[in-house]
Parts: C-alpha cells; sequence; structure tokens
C-alpha cells in the first residue's frame, strides 16, 4: 500500500472533528425506535430541503455523525449538482448523549426513519453510506426497503464483517484502529454513564481491537450468541442475493481499513447477485483524489460520479 492511500484515508478521519465545510441549511428531525431491551430509543437527522421529490439519504461510519466531512460534502454536492433534498442520519448513539450503541448490521432505524410521515412527500428516496454506514445500507437494501428507494450506495464499506475485522486488527492498523475506538469508547461511556454501566467502563476503555469491542458491547447489548454470531447473522455477504434495488460498491484497491481482501473474500462467499462492484486504483478509506471517475457524463469526484449513477438508476 502506498503513501497515497494513507493519506485519502486520514484526510476524512479527521473530518468530524474539524469542520472546514459548512452544512447546508438544514432542520432537525427527532424520533425514537421502540426496542425490546432499551424501549423508546431517540433518533435524530438533519434534513436540507430542496427538490421536494427526490430526497439523498446519508448513513455515517464508525465513530462519525451528521457532522462528519464526507457526509456535509455529500449533502452539499447533493444540493448543487442535482438540487436534491438530504437527510444526514445520526446513527443510535452517535450524538454521544448516551441513548444506545449500534452495529453494522441495524437497519431498523434507518427502517424507521425513513417512514417519518416528515418524509412522507418524497416521490424517490437514494441511500449512500460510508464505511460501516455502507455496510448497514446494502444490509437495509436486502431487506425490505421503503418502497421509495430507488438505489443505494456503499462507500468503502465492509461486506464480509468476519474478514474485515481480522484485517482492521492488524498490528500494522494500530493508527486506525485507536482513532476509531477512541470515538467508540467516548459512545460507550456516554451510555454506561446514562444506563447505569459504569461497572463494565474499564474493561471495555481497555481494549484495543475491534473484535474486542463487539465482544464486550455488541454482543450482550444485542443478544448475539458469540462475537462470530454476529458477523455471520450480520453480514451483507451472505444476503446479497436478496437485493430488492440497484446497489453500488464503491471499494479502493489500497484502502488500509476495509481492505480489498476482505471484500473479495465476502464476494467470494456471495451467492449471484447483482452487486455493481468499482474497484478505484487509488484512493484510501472513504478519501479518493478530485478527479474520481465512474465514466459517468458529471462532474469528477466522488460525490458528484456517485450520485450520477444513482440518478441513473431513477430514469
Amino acid at each position: 500500500m502506498g503513501i497515497g492511500a494513507h493519506f485519502w484515508t486520514f484526510w476524512p478521519l479527521l473530518s468530524h472533528r474539524s469542520r472546514p465545510l459548512t452544512a447546508p441549511p438544514s432542520v432537525g428531525i427527532e424520533t425514537s425506535v421502540g426496542d425490546p431491551e432499551k424501549g423508546a430509543v431517540p433518533l435524530k437527522a438533519r434534513l436540507t430541503v430542496n427538490d421536494p421529490e427526490r430526497l439523498l439519504v446519508l448513513v455515517h461510519g464508525l465513530g462519525g455523525c451528521t457532522e462528519s466531512l464526507y457526509m456535509l460534502r455529500a449533502a452539499t454536492c447533493a444540493q448543487r449538482e442535482l438540487g436534491w433534498s438530504s437527510l444526514r442520519v445520526d446513527m443510535r448513539g452517535a450524538d454521544r448523549r448516551g441513548a444506545d450503541i449500534y452495529h453494522a448490521g441495524l437497519t431498523s432505524d434507518l427502517h424507521h426513519l425513513l417512514a417519518d410521515e416528515r418524509l412522507s412527500g418524497f416521490r424517490e428516496i437514494y441511500v449512500v453510506g460510508f464505511s460501516v454506514g455502507g455496510h448497514v445500507v446494502l444490509r437495509y437494501a436486502t431487506k425490505e426497503p421503503d418502497p421509495r428507494v430507488v438505489a443505494v450506495a456503499s462507500i468503502c464499506g465492509p461486506i464480509d464483517l468476519a474478514a474485515t475485522v481480522v484485517d482492521f486488527d492488524r498490528p500494522a492498523n494500530w493508527v486506525y484502529r485507536h482513532y476509531i475506538l477512541s470515538g467508540l469508547k467516548e459512545l460507550y461511556a456516554a451510555v454506561a454513564e446514562r444506563h447505569g454501566l459504569t461497572e463494565r467502563l474499564p474493561e471495555v476503555q481497555a481494549v484495543d481491537k475491534l473484535r474486542q469491542w463487539d465482544s464486550l458491547t455488541v454482543v450482550p447489548r444485542f443478544g448475539f450468541e458469540s462475537v462470530d454470531d454476529y458477523y455471520t447473522r450480520s453480514s451483507v455477504c451472505f444476503h446479497l442475493q436478496d437485493l430488492k434495488v440497484p446497489a453500488l460498491l464503491v471499494a479502493a484497491e489500497g484502502d488500509p481499513m476495509v481492505t480489498s481482501r476482505s471484500i473479495r473474500v465476502g464476494l467470494e462467499r456471495a451467492a449471484p447477485n447483482s452487486l455493481d462492484t468499482r474497484w478505484m486504483g487509488r484512493g484510501g478509506h472513504v478519501g479518493f483524489p478530485a478527479d474520481f471517475d465512474l465514466g459517468l457524463r458529471a462532474k469528477l469526484g466522488l460525490d458528484p460520479q456517485v450520485q450520477a449513477w444513482l440518478a441513473q438508476q431513477g430514469r
């Protein structure tokens, strides 16, 4: 992996803590979803209204939120290039207020948000997820997506969770892992304080591998038998044959976090499916050069090209 891949990976990773891009004007949407353990879990999103019929929904990655730079850039692009409205979704607990945690196969929140009456006027919905958010989006598209959803796209999202975690937990990835886990620990600390789980906090704060994180937090919270049970039941590679709408996966050959090896392992495990997988020779994790090109008649760049691909599916 060259230096370029590291550069394009670090750039978006730092984005949600330094915000050089102003978010497009938006209003907050707050609702709640029923959960068998937690009761009513609050959900939040930011809605930018332009086109009253077409909506781009954006889902962040691990440790991200509605204010992550890649979310702001995508929403801004939708506004400027296509004139679409956009909805930036916060995964449960992403605001660090301790409502709950989330995982890579949790699609119920997306189902619930898109059914909100405040979005009922939109006729066409397009969904983009970044990193783990990309996995959530693909998994959502294999279930029963909202009938208005036209197409979805995953940007550097995993498709085989077990294979992805093996590579992510390698010693060489300690910088990326430390950054991601630091954000997740902040989220969990708020949850522990709010829900009386502080006795487990030292053990969780000592975690230095993603597999450990999943074992100590996701597995007990969501009732999986083990971390392997979580990966097997949630990984979208075992469900790609059930895609209900056109789906795009953008992957980087040099991605150090969601590696090309892990994606190819997942594709080998998948039954025949219609996932449109595009491999980029340059780029890192959720970061690509300005001349990113899918061969579409649109402005170059990740967001314009991906959104042009989505728009084509609605024609």
